[in-house]
């Protein structure tokens, strides 16, 4: 049973891929700390599109999507982004959940994805 594991460190990694099956940790916007939430949610799936590659896989290959926001206040604003960048023909299984802490105050929008290795 192989176990591929990529950025990874003593607390966590980044990208897990098991038997085909790309799991992603939940990412935040590492560059737009403190932005909107369409700043936040451009970042994060710009990173999201980045590790999804270096696994082997793409946004067309999404097969779970779960997005924590800090209020769903932003659920508009974020869904905006979203549905510009999502493949709108294969859109994955989504849930969005309002969770009022992230890890720290400036992330207001957290989001992971689960695919599979593009053939």
């Amino acid at each position: 049973m192989s176990i591929t594991r990529h950025e990874s460190n003593n607390r966590m990694s980044q990208i897990v891929v098991h038997r085909g099956i790309v799991y992603l940790a939940g990412q935040v916007a590492q560059n737009a700390k403190a932005g909107s939430i369409t700043a936040q949610t451009e970042d994060i799936l710009q990173a999201i599109e980045k590790l999804l590659a270096k696994a082997g896989s793409d946004k067309s290959h999404i097969l779970s999507t779960t997005i924590w926001l800090t209020s769903m206040d932003d659920f508009a604003e974020m869904n905006a982004v979203w549905d510009a960048w999502v493949d709108t023909d294969n859109p994955p299984a989504r849930a969005c959940v309002e969770s009022p802490r992230l890890a720290t105050p400036d992330f207001q929008v957290e989001i992971m994805v689960t695919a599979v290795v593009a053939s």
